[in-house]
């Protein structure tokens, strides 16, 4: 089959994990588990934070959008693999290919932002306490999540536009359980030169300095706190920035173990295994780490579900 732009080619093959029928059940069950905990959990830190006075700060404002992003993440990907289980099609359109490469690009792009956003937060609140509410003000706040969103757009809009390009040949089967760009580049019978060159420079753009920023905020405040008088300040301090931490550690760890198991292996399967941990897992987590490790939320939640049971 060959075809270009959007003449010709009608649908990909997604292979999913495994081919075993005797396996579906379990896959499926696994998969909807961890969907239904991740959009139950992420809603309800929203809820949390939209509910409780006491949560309306920069920091929370930043963290419900990073839950609005994680569902939508997770939303993308497993509900499409759900169904081609259980109506047992694993072919998907060109264009629903399309919009899911487009969509599993821009959301990953907004959680590496969103990140960064809350790491300066966090070093202004601890560096510079007395001017927080200066900095971080209402205007600033919205400016910061708006430049994540179109950095995230234009950046997804640029890799769609250079795939719709593309021709494609041969056997249109993707080792994978959802439409990921680089395994596409593979199926391409054209050039796709100008595509990887892309992905390394905006790898390196919206991958590698997030990051530095990342460490470059936290090695200032921890600075700063060594040179706190106060143990409670410490402490204090040390429990605002432990969420977020962990946070960040769970997506750029299971970010690096799918790049290395992706160099290292040439197994798709091993691959698939991997990337479920950044597309599902860690958006599952993220509720938990913030909820359990954070006094602030997990009052709120408190106060949220015995509002809730008190009306029913």
């Amino acid at each position: 089959m060959e075809a270009g732009n959007q003449t010709g080619i009608l649908e990909f093959i997604l292979l999913g994990f495994s081919e075993d029928p005797e396996l579906q059940p379990f896959i499926s069950g696994l998969f909807l588990s961890m969907f239904l905990i991740t959009v139950l959990g992420n809603l309800l830190i929203i809820l949390a934070i939209c509910s409780d006075p006491h949560l309306h700060t920069p920091m929370y404002f930043f963290l419900s959008n990073l839950s609005l992003v994680d569902i939508s993440f997770s939303s993308t990907i497993v509900p499409r693999m759900l169904v081609s289980i259980h109506t047992e099609n694993k072919a998907i359109s060109y264009m629903d290919c399309l919009t899911q490469v487009y969509f599993s690009m821009f959301f990953p792009i907004l959680d590496t932002l969103l990140l960064t956003v809350m790491a300066y937060d966090r070093f202004v609140a601890i560096c510079h306490p007395l001017h927080y509410m200066v900095i971080m003000n209402p205007p600033l706040c919205g400016l910061l999540v708006f430049v994540t969103w179109f950095i995230g757009v234009m950046t997804s809009l640029l890799h769609i536009f250079l795939m719709i390009h593309l021709r494609f040949c041969g056997d249109l089967k993707i080792p994978h359980f959802f439409c990921e760009l680089t395994q596409i580049l593979k199926l391409a019978c054209s050039d796709t030169f100008l595509n990887r060159t892309l992905i390394y420079f905006m790898t390196g753009v919206l991958g590698v300095f997030p990051l530095v920023g990342i460490l470059f905020s936290y090695s200032r405040i921890a600075s700063s706190i060594r040179k706190m008088s106060s143990a409670g300040g410490r402490q204090k301090a040390f429990s605002t920035c432990g969420s977020h931490l962990s946070v960040v550690s769970l997506f750029y760890g299971t970010g690096v173990g799918v790049y290395f198991t992706s160099a290292v292996t040439h197994s798709p399967k091993k691959v698939s295994v991997a990337s479920v941990m950044y597309t599902v897992v860690t958006p599952m987590l993220n509720p938990f780490i913030y909820s359990l490790r954070n006094k602030d939320v997990k009052g709120a939640l408190g106060r949220l579900l015995s509002r809730v049971a008190s009306c029913l």
